[in-house]
């Protein structure tokens, strides 16, 4: 155990200290799963696991509070896995490791994983717990969360008795949300035609790092850099006035992480190169002053390295480069109806070389189901210019708000009373599982809220530590009163 054990309050900081050991990448549960488990049967709670591998525990209610109604409390077992390049971390084995830093904790060189294991632990506290006073309670953990909603898509909804549901997978603390928004990825594969490399040219590695990234929801209105979109941007305007031919692009690791880096080989010929380094130079310096104050730490290096043997043609290169920079990325329309609401926006999440295919992955939000699918097709019409294939999953429902909720009439009245003043009621851009969980369950009344917890999906991501000790006040205290 580390000092995160110690942390107040003790009983949901240990367990997120031992969820810190365990990985639990997207589709990789099965430990913290077992782990989840284990811990229910030791406190002599009964529980089921579906064929998807989603857990569901239930709690009796405190003794003279068993005809209140059944809450149902919710978050996911996964974490995204995002490090920087160089730092050596195995996501497969390898235990995060916690640093405090000021008020906050964080980790070395990794995505903490307090989204969303801090709601995790928090349950896990609220089960093990004898002092709390509540109604019957079941404790829904799914899996998969991450890259694509997997476990709660695939819920054996039965197992889940409850019809009012408090998700602990929102990140602003003081906000009550009541809504999210609907998404769903696209998949672009292109052919790499190939041709030798030639004695005349030169191999230069080209990277831009440095950059913020972030929740391709959450963090999207905040138009930081995509690196993606920049390197290509740099390599686009070099292309025409250098022609070159491209070895790899690379770039991204999740489809809801903003891309930090990314990465090129670049065959231009030797009596070029200095013309094709002074205009990535000069474009790179009107980037640092587009981005200055979102991403001050944006930095390109460009080094000579081996020539592979086979460059992409002059065609498939250019094809590329265009196919990149035309592919949209970032808020594509505020909401009409809540002010500083996302309403779509589209995330150009990885690009990925594979043998003779290039594959490049997208992820579209709304909360508007027909803006969801325009921006798709706008991108299936790019893929259909380029020549580039197009598979597309089937998008996941948002959650339409319902301000009559007493869910959310008791919620807002215990944060009232705990803190001295009204939450915000907001909705969220990002995905919340609540979207299919209210599909899954109708009738299902619903609110989600959490700690503070900032650039989640990065290597920056931290949570504000006192505010994990309020978190935790509010969610007993409303279930005191759901009792």
């Amino acid at each position: 155990m580390t000092f995160v054990s110690e942390l107040e309050p003790t009983a949901l900081w240990r367990h997120f200290d031992t969820i810190l050991t365990i990985p639990r990448g997207s589709k990789n549960e099965d430990r913290m799963r077992g782990t989840v488990v284990a811990i229910a049967e030791r406190a002599g709670l009964k529980h089921d696991v579906d064929s998807t591998g989603n857990v569901v525990i239930r709690k009796p209610a405190t003794a003279g509070h068993e005809e209140a109604p059944t809450t149902t409390l919710q978050s996911h077992l996964d974490m995204v896995n995002e490090k920087n390049a160089d730092h050596p971390h195995d996501f497969t084995t390898d235990s995060i490791i916690p640093q405090q830093v000021g008020e906050y904790l964080t980790a070395d060189g990794t995505t903490l994983g307090s989204d969303n294991g801090i709601g995790v632990a928090t349950m896990l506290a609220v089960m093990e717990a004898t002092d709390l006073t509540h109604g019957p309670l079941e404790f829904l953990f799914t899996i998969d969360e991450e890259t694509g909603l997997t476990g709660a898509s695939e819920l054996d909804a039965s197992l889940v008795t409850g019809r009012q549901l408090i998700n602990l997978d929102s990140e602003e603390e003081g906000n009550l949300y009541v809504g999210c928004a609907g998404g769903g990825e696209s998949w672009l594969t292109l052919d790499l035609v190939t041709v030798p490399a030639t004695r005349t040219t030169v191999t230069l590695a080209v990277a831009l790092k440095g950059l913020k990234g972030g929740h391709s929801g959450c963090d999207i209105h905040l138009q930081r850099g995509n690196a993606i979109k920049l390197l290509v941007r740099l390599l686009w305007t070099a292309y025409l006035d250098t022609p070159f031919l491209l070895a790899n692009v690379e770039g991204g690791s999740a489809h809801n992480a903003i891309p930090r880096e990314a990465f090129a080989l670049v065959a231009v010929e030797r009596t070029c190169k200095n013309a094709l380094l002074g205009t990535l130079e000069t474009d790179l310096a009107a980037v640092r002053t587009e981005y200055g104050s979102v991403d001050p730490g944006i930095e390109l290096h460009v080094d000579e390295t081996d020539t592979p043997t086979a460059l992409w043609d002059r065609s498939t290169s250019k094809t590329v480069l265009s196919l990149l920079n035309a592919l949209p990325h970032g808020v594509a329309a505020m909401s009409y109806d809540i002010p500083d609401l996302v309403e779509t926006s589209i995330n150009l999440a990885t690009v990925k070389p594979d043998g003779n295919h290039l594959t490049v992955s997208l992820s579209s939000r709304s909360s508007i189901d027909s803006a969801l699918e325009s921006l798709r097709r706008q991108v299936r019409a790019l893929s259909v210019l380029a020549g580039a294939k197009v598979q597309e999953d089937t998008p996941y429902p948002g959650w339409k708000p319902n301000l009559e909720s007493r869910l959310l009439d008791v919620t807002k009245a215990v944060h009232t009373k705990e803190f001295g003043r009204e939450p915000a009621i907001r909705a969220i851009h990002a995905g919340l599982e609540c979207g299919i969980l209210g599909k899954k369950a109708p009738g299902m009344d619903m609110i989600s809220f959490g700690p503070i917890i900032e650039f989640p999906h990065s290597p920056d991501e931290r949570v504000q530590i006192a505010s994990v000790g309020r978190f935790y006040r509010l969610l007993t205290a409303t279930l005191e009163h759901l009792a």
